[in-house]
């Protein structure tokens, strides 16, 4: 069975536990003067992230993502969005397609528009977390590409943050690589030369749904769920 059963999650919770331990390690060795503050990459780095938020006390929120596709294949990303940061584009998977950042223009519209709708749809009237000055640990359930997880830092470089960790349970090695330098630490579990599916790394891997969000961010923010629109 690849890969070990020994590297495998049992969900995606208590691979966030696990993560929150690493991540905990990591902040003992900085100065801070406030709590740390977590944001999710939703949907699937949501419960990974209120785990890990639990476990160092951090603040929780949400850094909301789009993948941008291709014009012929939208599942099949080759670059991403978040919040109000600049799109980042796989530049290779582009060249490999025969197409330009010019050519991807409408996607990036369509899902700015999406990107806002979820933020609503997630939020609701809730603002945005500060954070500017403070230690973010940004989190998703993996990082495969990491197109997503470059957009999510980009977008969060310009709030100005004191300290940009990103964190996931499992990580592509070469992807680890390309963000290290754009992040004060990259930290995981497992971090593979020989990367497949995400999938792979947990015995549990069901898809995490707007509802699943909603209520978690309602424990989060001892708040009423944000209905989600019909």
């Amino acid at each position: 069975m690849w890969p070990p059963e020994a590297e495998r999650f049992a969900d995606r919770t208590a691979a966030g536990r696990l993560l929150g331990t690493a991540v905990a390690a990591h902040l003992r060795q900085l100065d801070m003067t406030q709590a740390p503050l977590v944001l999710a990459l939703p949907r699937g780095g949501v419960p990974v992230g209120y785990a890990v938020a639990e476990t160092v006390h951090a603040d929780f929120d949400l850094m909301v993502a789009r993948k941008i596709g291709l014009p012929w294949q939208s599942d099949h990303g080759v670059g991403a969005i978040a919040e109000n940061g600049p799109p980042v584009f796989d530049r290779g998977a582009l060249a490999c397609a025969g197409l330009t950042v010019s050519d991807l223009a409408p996607a990036v519209q369509r899902e700015r528009v999406e990107l806002r709708r979820r933020q609503e749809r997630y939020r609701g009237s809730r603002p945005a977390a500060e954070v500017t000055g403070r230690v973010v640990i940004l989190v998703d359930d993996g990082l495969a590409t990491g197109v997503t997880a470059r957009a999510a830092v980009r977008a969060l470089q310009t709030q100005k943050p004191a300290h940009i960790v990103f964190a996931a349970p499992v990580c592509a090695a070469e992807s680890v690589d390309l963000l290290a330098g754009d992040v004060d630490a990259v930290i995981d579990i497992h971090s593979p030369r020989e990367f497949h599916a995400l999938g792979l790394y947990y015995t549990d891997f069901t898809p995490v749904a707007d509802t699943d969000v909603a209520d978690i961010c309602a424990m989060a923010w001892g708040a009423v769920k944000v209905p989600t629109p019909v």
